[in-house]
């Protein structure tokens, strides 16, 4: 298993410094299935695409609703099925990204599989790593989960307009994941009523422009 992470290690790199020669960003989303993932993209695109050249990895363990998703926003997407697989590795995405015209994009958006576990574990050449975590999951899951929230720069609490239905305490969840990672930044969120949209993608926006060495709007 050590020797399979470094070599995910090496591919993240050769990812990255492939994307940054095309002046890329590459951005992963992670959460369970359900978090509300593909929503939040759908709202983090209508909020960047007129700043940005957006394209989209829809990683799934089969099918392509997601990926229908995106595509009926009239943007480049790429389908990528892990036939069974519960993540994502560099490996994959860098066999994907000759099915993008590099030099057209900005940033490159990848929707990792739904799961809490293996996706933290594997690094795909990525900038930055937004978590998104739903209300309806429970405020235990930092606890239980704490490798997803320790590599994350970001996690998003969404479906935020549920809180009052599920007795969700977003104390515990600040405090545990500031435990592990005392960097995250924190955000409410939810797709229904836009509540934290705006906050979200202007600091989704300020991480790319860092990325691609511009400065921030």
């Amino acid at each position: 298993m050590h020797q399979v992470m470094e070599w995910n290690e090496d591919v993240s790199e050769a990812v990255k410094a492939e994307l940054a020669g095309h002046g890329v960003c590459l951005v992963n989303i992670l959460g369970s299935p359900g978090a509300g993932k593909t929503s939040t993209l759908v709202e983090l695109i209508a909020r960047l695409r007129e700043r940005y050249r957006i394209g989209v990895i829809e990683g799934d363990i089969t099918g392509q609703i997601d990926a229908d998703t995106i595509h009926a926003l009239g943007l480049p997407v790429v389908q990528l099925d892990t036939d069974g697989a519960c993540h994502i590795e560099a490996m994959s995405i860098q066999h994907i990204l000759p099915h993008f015209h590099l030099d057209e994009l900005d940033v490159l958006f990848v929707e990792n599989i739904g799961n809490l576990v293996c996706p933290a574990e594997f690094n795909i050449g990525e900038s930055f790593r937004l978590a998104i975590l739903s209300i309806p999951e429970g405020d235990d899951k930092v606890e239980k989960y704490p490798l997803m929230f320790s590599t994350s720069d970001a996690l998003a609490l969404n479906k935020y307009d549920l809180k009052e239905y599920f007795g969700f305490d977003d104390s515990r969840v600040e405090r545990s994941a500031r435990s592990v990672n005392k960097d995250i930044t924190i955000f409410h969120t939810s797709s229904r009523t836009g509540q934290g949209l705006e906050e979200l993608s202007g600091w989704v926006a300020q991480r790319i422009d860092a990325a691609l060495g511009r400065a921030s709007q």
